[in-house]
């Protein structure tokens, strides 16, 4: 074998180039400093790395020390996914609130400011944008994370995002494929399987992918999930016919292919991280998201060594882990040399474009004194996280001092949400009410009993808008609360 830079021969070098793992702390840790000088290619970063844009840009320059091609990667969607702003919530409305508005020219400038930032960070690499179709309004795991549930406007949009965001010289990665929206379970907790016809998957699922790749994306993110239709034994991360039969062959994909995160329970409850890789590149992937909870050393040795393995054995063609790795540093050299667009900073972009997406029902007055904000707080999506801050409390803080706020959730009583209100005017903060039905009721309640309420949904609005006011935000992002704020202030 040929032996290459720091004595580390070609078949490990692939193996290493095509992991993406994650890692804990602000400042790279010396183990995937020397990983790097060893062949690993990509970095993915979480909420956990970043605390402001001069360290995360201290962090990627320390990485590039050691190799100036080095991917860096994010998930950095705007809206209720943040990393940047994991701590305060987005200055971007997500993808829900751009289709509402449906501008794509919006969506475009909005993921182009979105990809100066991240350049700006030294972030190259997002995952992002999420192109399902919402067709399923009981998603646990898309929701407003979606442009929509009509297959043309979320293949617009997303062709405008990826446009935009690789304007700026960020490469996008445009997920879930084959498509995410048609789900009712979460593939962090459990293999979801969508059995439609292959008539309706391409007309449906696949358009917004097809639109994507004509735009140019430079990487797709596989699904977690089982087609049936396509492939009855095996999740689409880990399938052949999907990956290079559907996506490459029959679509034209020719660029990096990413799975989802390989802990999760979809595939490492059934086929464990290290079997599931191997079947991953395999069937055509280029590239192992792993990182959001196995976040060590030992992980990225554990893959590596079971990619090396499977070549050894001959289960894993070592033809195929040596494209997959030269796809990795093709996209490397792409961002290192990619001419960005010059714009100036649009700093309020994602204000303007959160503003414009609101709706309001309703002709109740507006508020003009301290209120009680009751948020009904659903349990956490995973994508999300559940530090994120998100609400409109502090904004109607800040306009309107003495307002204060209490949390609810499931056995939510209406008579102490009551109590604990006193005379204030109520705002109830609702998220995806159409999906609980102990928010529905909650609110029911509440409306009965105060008719002058304001609800505010944070989530899709697929209920029938009630109370004195409503105001849908089509999502909870920290920009999405100050509209929505102003708006009931009369700002």
């Amino acid at each position: 074998m040929t032996t290459l830079a720091h004595g580390t021969d070609t078949l490990t070098r692939d193996a290493l180039a095509v992991l993406q793992p994650g890692f804990v702390g602000t400042s790279a840790p010396d183990w995937l400093l020397r990983r790097i000088g060893e062949g690993l290619h990509s970095v993915g970063l979480f909420g956990r790395n970043i605390h402001t844009p001069e360290q995360l840009a201290a962090l990627t320059a320390q990485l590039r020390a050691e190799r100036d091609g080095v991917l860096v990667a994010i998930d950095e969607e705007g809206g209720d996914v943040t990393r940047l702003e994991v701590r305060s919530g987005s200055s971007f409305p997500g993808n829900h609130a751009l289709g509402a508005v449906d501008d794509a020219d919006l969506t475009h400038d909005v993921a182009a400011e979105l990809g100066r930032r991240l350049a700006a960070c030294g972030v190259n690499l997002n995952w992002a944008p999420s192109a399902d179709v919402n067709s399923n309004a009981d998603n646990p795991v898309i929701g407003v994370r979606s442009f929509g549930a009509d297959p043309s406007s979320v293949a617009r949009h997303t062709a405008a995002y990826v446009r935009g965001l690789q304007s700026s010289g960020v490469a996008a990665c445009t997920k879930h494929f084959p498509g995410h929206g048609d789900t009712s379970v979460d593939s962090h907790h459990a293999l979801p399987s969508i059995d439609v016809t292959l008539e309706v998957l391409r007309e449906r699922e696949l358009a917004p992918f097809r639109a994507a790749i004509a735009a140019g994306t430079k990487a797709v993110m596989s699904a977690h999930i089982l087609l049936p239709t396509l492939d009855s034994e095996r999740p689409a991360t880990l399938s052949r016919r999907i990956l290079t039969g559907l996506l490459r062959e029959e679509l034209g994909f020719d660029g990096l292919i990413v799975t989802d995160g390989m802990e999760m329970q979809a595939i490492s409850a059934t086929y464990g991280i290290e079997r599931g890789s191997v079947l991953a590149i395999a069937a055509g992937a280029d590239a192992i998201c792993v990182g959001g909870g196995l976040a060590d050393e030992d992980t990225v040795v554990r893959l590596r060594d079971a990619l090396i393995a499977a070549v050894r054995s001959g289960e894993l063609p070592e033809e195929r882990l040596a494209d997959a790795a030269a796809r990795v540093r093709a996209l490397g050299e792409w961002t290192a040399s990619s001419v960005r667009e010059d714009r100036a900073p649009q700093t309020d972009i994602g204000l303007v474009a959160a503003r414009r997406a609101l709706t309001v029902t309703g002709s109740g007055p507006l508020l003009d004194a301290p209120a009680y904000v009751a948020a009904f707080t659903p349990m956490a999506n995973i994508a999300v996280g559940d530090e994120t801050p998100w609400g409109v409390a502090a904004e109607l803080g800040r306009r309107l001092p003495g307002t204060e706020t209490g949390s609810y959730g499931d056995g939510v009583s209406a008579d102490a949400l009551l109590a604990a209100a006193g005379s204030r005017r109520i705002v109830a903060v609702v998220r995806d009410e159409h999906r609980h039905a102990w928010m529905a009721s909650a609110l029911d309640a509440l409306i009965a009993a105060r008719p002058d309420t304001v609800v505010v949904e944070m989530g899709v609005p697929q209920s029938e808008p009630r109370g004195a006011l409503h105001v849908a935000t089509y999502g909870a992002a920290r920009v999405c609360g100050v509209a929505a704020a102003e708006v009931l202030t009369g700002a």
